[in-house]
């Protein structure tokens, strides 16, 4: 992971752009299980049936339950669900956007790398789950982040806010839990343990110097779109949280080949962010 990511240093982190002077009004989601699109930057697409067809996504755009999320070498997009919750996809990824049916089932990680902003009221638990090929995440209002880093579904986690429970899918060992600050990579065919803090901080800052320079340089390319909201706000803090609803994206006529996830192409450094609620 290390010399991945360090490869993608020289484009290190600047200043956290605010999203809400690119915010535009989108129409409501024809389902309170969709989540729609508030920023697109790149190649951002989804598969629109099992056909093979992926439509490309674009602002105010949605995504249905089951539906694909393909990111490119240059693609990034941020989601907003019914609730205010936000999650980010970076380049080089492929995610199951409620792979099971049901509010608390969010993302399945197959590649690459997400950051979730989860929103809760003051003392209520909003349980949401995320899943990759060797690990469970299991939150109840928090920010983290989750790079699934091979194709054998080597994963790391990193939490920024709240609490996780992170389960081995593969192997048996105990649940760990994660507190602020701290990190887990899990690993295919090995029981789980924390990262040593030391170096559970050092892969947390690339990381997030990772996810910053890849919001600079989406934000500063010509053409990068949001969609915005209205009515009450979501997560607030590094990217500003988004509210409102979405609308059917434009259909591109290309056809990938593609039936159930398979992993983004084992290409560039996914890349990451760090930010409030």
């Amino acid at each position: 992971m290390f010399t991945r990511t360090t490869r993608t240093l020289p484009i290190a982190a600047a200043l956290v752009v605010s999203l809400n002077s690119l915010y535009a009004q989108c129409p409501p989601a024809p389902q309170p299980t969709d989540a729609w699109v508030v920023v697109q930057s790149g190649d951002v697409s989804a598969m629109k049936d099992t056909s093979g067809y992926r439509k490309a996504l674009v602002p105010c755009s949605y995504v249905s339950q089951q539906q694909v999320i393909r990111t490119g070498p240059d693609g990034y997009a941020k989601f907003q669900v019914s609730d205010g919750s936000t999650f980010e996809v970076f380049p080089n990824s492929e995610v199951t956007f409620r792979k099971t049916y049901g509010i608390g089932d969010l993302l399945n990680v197959w590649m690459g790398k997400v950051k979730v902003y989860i929103q809760h009221l003051p003392g209520i638990p909003n349980p949401n789950n995320v899943t990759t090929p060797t690990a469970l995440i299991s939150v109840r209002g928090t920010i983290f982040d989750v790079d699934v880093q091979d194709l054998d579904g080597t994963t790391f986690v990193t939490l920024d806010e709240g609490l996780v429970d992170v389960q081995h899918l593969r192997v048996a060992s105990k649940v760990v839990r994660l507190n602020p600050g701290e990190s887990i990579q899990v690993l295919p065919n090995t029981p789980l343990a924390a990262l040593p803090r030391d170096r559970g901080l050092i892969a947390r800052r690339i990381l997030v110097a990772l996810e910053d320079a890849v919001r600079q340089a989406v934000y500063q390319r010509p053409g990068t779109t949001a969609g915005s909201t209205t009515g009450t706000s979501g997560p607030t803090g590094g990217l500003s949280g988004d509210k409102g609803p979405k609308n059917g994206g434009a259909t591109t006529g290309t056809g990938t080949p593609t039936g159930a996830p398979t992993g983004a192409p084992p290409a560039p450094p996914p890349p990451p962010g760090g930010g409030g609620e």
